[in-house]
């Protein structure tokens, strides 16, 4: 989960910055959301 919020956080804040920075905010956190998500499913395929 780490790995995954820190990877799509930082494509979020990329994409995000070309409007600005509170939409760089926002959409990397969304990315960090997402993030957490790819973490826990690959984790859970991985250790099931």
């Amino acid at each position: 989960m780490f790995i995954g919020i820190n990877v799509f956080g930082a494509i979020g804040w990329w994409i995000g910055e070309h409007f600005g920075v509170l939409t760089a905010f926002i959409v990397s956190g969304i990315g960090s959301l997402f993030g957490v998500y790819a973490g826990w499913w690959t984790a859970r395929r991985l250790l099931d």
